[in-house]
């Protein structure tokens, strides 16, 4: 039986050319990017040369880029290394919204534990804060805003561009979570209001364990980890030198065929869509998340009278992989803070499975799984 991934936004296959880059440069011999000697400084040309490509990509300068483990590692590295910077300048809050991934929404709970005072901005039933509630928050005493370009579990696209530019009026260090938006989304940080920004590479179709931050220069900033002067004394720690290059060589791919991989992931999103449609009918499902305002990639749909651990179990017999939600939490039985926060009905949040698409996937593979969610869903209800 042939696997259906349909959960990209938890991870992605690593692309054939990221692959080859990978092992290029794990097979290049031993070498640390610190070392002098010939094969160091090999290395340290490989990492030079992925931070040129993520340079180019994002439009700024190579020196304000800080390669890191994760996504979360970024994401934790912006938030703790910013807060305390602007502590020292007298600012003391923290604003962010409740539908961030955990790696924000932890470390501002850090954060607040930490003594700063912590803002969770709400969310509309369609996922999206309220830029009016954003600005009402963000004040003379803020000293990170944290807003998520898109959201993981729905996809819902959030205004960060325009909180982004209130936050520089009372100079707050603005950040955003990229994790699931890079690759569909053109992020040109010349041009936005964004001083701290996160990617990771394995959402991306490259190697799991590397991440990247983007910290503007002239950005309040202190480092989290302390050691070797590394990527500038900003994250100590041997850099990850093959993950670097397949990294970047995803970066790339996703870079330049930006619209092909957006209408793919459109294409595979509406026949499953439809596919739903004709095998369940309009009310036998029903879609979260903001219709026009998201992401291509992700699907969010509640299935009312079908627990989604029953649903996932059975898809996944079926030979079909799906999430009930972020997978740092699909092991978990507590139901999504980023539903809960939308204000569904508890029935609709039990029953929300989500679906995402990705290279490899096809047509087929979408009528598919629909008409095997359909008869799962009739099967299970009828019980």
């Amino acid at each position: 039986m042939k696997l259906i991934y349909f959960d990209h936004a938890a991870t992605t296959a690593m692309h054939p050319e990221a692959i080859r880059a990978y092992a290029e440069a794990a097979g290049a011999g031993p070498g640390n990017p610190s070392s002098l000697h010939a094969l160091g400084r090999a290395a340290r040309e490989r990492v030079t040369a992925g931070r040129d490509v993520f340079a180019e990509v994002l439009n700024v300068s190579a020196s304000d880029l800080v390669f890191t483990g994760s996504g979360t590692e970024s994401d934790n590295t912006a938030l703790f290394g910013a807060a305390y910077a602007q502590r020292k300048k007298g600012k003391n809050g923290i604003v962010t919204t409740a539908v961030e991934h955990h790696a924000v929404l932890n470390a501002c709970r850090k954060l607040e534990m930490d003594g700063f005072q912590l803002t969770v901005l709400p969310v509309d039933s369609n996922g999206i804060v309220s830029l009016e509630a954003a600005k009402a928050a963000i004040g003379d005493n803020t000293a990170v805003v944290s807003v998520m370009a898109g959201n993981n579990e729905t996809g819902t696209l959030q205004p960060y561009a325009e909180i982004g530019e209130w936050a520089r009026t009372y100079k707050a260090v603005m950040h955003v979570d990229a994790v699931q938006a890079f690759g569909y989304v053109d992020f040109d940080l010349q041009r936005l209001p964004v001083d701290l920004l996160t990617l990771s590479a394995h959402k991306i179709n490259g190697p799991q364990g590397v991440g990247l931050l983007y910290v503007r220069k002239g950005t309040p900033f202190q480092p989290l980890l302390h050691g070797g002067s590394q990527e500038k004394s900003r994250r100590a720690g041997t850099e990850n030198v093959a993950g670097i290059a397949a990294f970047a060589k995803a970066a790339e791919i996703v870079s330049i065929g930006r619209e092909a991989r957006i209408a793919h992931a459109e294409n595979i999103r509406e026949a499953f869509l439809s596919g739903l449609e004709q095998a369940l009918g309009s009310s036998g499902f029903v879609i979260n998340g903001h219709p026009d305002r998201r992401l291509p990639h992700i699907v969010n749909v509640s299935f009312p009278g079908v627990s989604s651990e029953s649903m996932l179990m059975n898809l996944d017999l079926a030979g079909i992989a799906a999430s009930g939600g972020s997978a740092c939490n699909s092991g978990s039985l507590k139901p999504s803070h980023v539903l809960t926060a939308m204000n569904l009905a508890p029935e609709r949040v039990s029953s929300a499975v989500r679906f995402s698409f990705g290279l490899g996937n096809t047509n087929e593979e979408a009528d598919k799984t629909a008409k095997m969610t359909a008869t799962i869903s009739a099967r299970l209800r009828n019980r």
